[in-house]
């Protein structure tokens, strides 16, 4: 990959060394997995171990993002704050990420997490209202933070919708503009048309990254089409710890990056004991390719919608597969969770007729 284009204001050179940039969104994902339960000993011990494998970025927020802790989302055990700050206070060369959602996070939100030691401030919106992102992006280059910019449920729109709404943020600051895979819906070229597309409309503007799901098993894959197509960002989560089937899991992706002469920076066989010997003892469960996590990649459907779909399911006595399906082919987007209530009613009064 040529490293040596010049990177204008707007874009952010990370390194002359590496081909690629991992961050790993484990204790940011992998929240809504654990249903927001982390607490400072998971932050501290987590990246611990994934600073010393040398992992360069590590996110960490509530799974919907800072002031995500609601009724809807549901409400995290310890307050993200005090995560941030324990994880940049952890960590000795990673640099600390958070998300922000518009309209869920507030300025006061992300002046808080800079204050705390964070460095990234990852700003998402729908994959067709990148506009709302426009204050936030400018209030976050205002006050010294590196900018990232996820445009969520890219699986929903066109490699040339998406640029367009890429150009938007990184008119507005975006450093980075990323094709985020929240479904787990992509497959192969999908990935690689969408990158290439941004990468075409951004040119040195900002850069390009990718962030995947395992839903439908493909995330490694995935993610070395991005970086074939030129995306230079790509996420991960340790052990797939992430919402759905999880996300491209940071060690596989690390051993094929080393297998193809693609430079991470980050230590194989270091990840590899950091999945199995801290991360994997806190999982809830192993997230697992399976019939539920399926559904949400084949139907187009949010990943985090995965554990609230589980808990309606067994409340309503109907099947979680069904309202995902049915979330899928109403084009549900992320913030509506309190849909997956009315879908499960649905269900179960379609259920008690055809049984009557």
């Amino acid at each position: 990959m040529d490293t040596t284009n010049p990177i204008n204001a707007n874009a952010r050179a990370f390194s002359a060394d590496l081909d690629i940039r991992i961050t790993d969104s484990s204790l940011r994902d992998g929240s809504h997995h654990k249903r927001h339960q982390f607490t400072r000993e998971d932050i501290v011990s987590v990246v611990g171990a994934l600073d010393g494998a040398g992992v360069p970025v590590i996110e960490v927020t509530h799974g919907d993002g800072l002031g995500g802790g609601s009724f809807n989302y549901g409400f995290g055990r310890t307050n993200e704050q005090e995560l941030i700050k324990a994880a940049a206070e952890t960590a000795k060369n990673a640099k600390i990420a958070f998300l922000s959602l518009p309209g869920v996070g507030i300025k006061d939100d992300i002046l808080a997490a800079r204050d705390n030691g964070g460095q990234i401030c990852r700003i998402a919106t729908h994959c067709t209202e990148a506009d709302v992102s426009i204050q936030h992006f400018g209030y976050a280059r205002e006050i010294g933070l590196e900018t990232v910019g996820f445009l969520m449920m890219s699986h929903t729109q066109t490699p040339k919708v998406l640029a367009k709404q890429a150009r938007i943020m990184a008119d507005a600051g975006c450093q980075c503009v990323y094709i985020v895979d929240s479904a787990g819906a992509l497959v192969m070229e999908q990935v690689s048309d969408r990158v290439s597309a941004l990468v075409a409309e951004l040119g040195d503007d900002a850069q390009v990254g990718f962030h995947g799901h395992e839903n439908l098993d493909v995330g490694v894959g995935n993610s070395i089409m991005a970086i074939r197509a030129g995306a230079q960002q790509i996420d991960g989560s340790t052990r797939r710890f992430g919402a759905g089937a999880g996300n491209t899991p940071v060690e596989a992706l690390v051993g094929v990056c080393d297998k193809l002469g693609i430079t991470t920076g980050v230590d194989f066989f270091k990840m590899a004991d950091a999945a199995e010997d801290v991360v994997a003892p806190m999982m809830p469960s192993e997230c697992l390719v399976n019939r539920d996590a399926m559904m949400l990649g084949y139907a187009g459907c949010y990943s985090s919608f995965l554990k609230h779909a589980q808990q309606h399911a067994g409340r309503y006595g109907v099947k979680t597969a069904d309202i995902l399906l049915r979330a899928g082919e109403r084009g549900l987007i992320g913030g509506q969770e309190d849909q997956l209530i009315d879908i499960a009613l649905e269900l179960q009064r379609e259920g008690s007729l055809e049984s009557a």
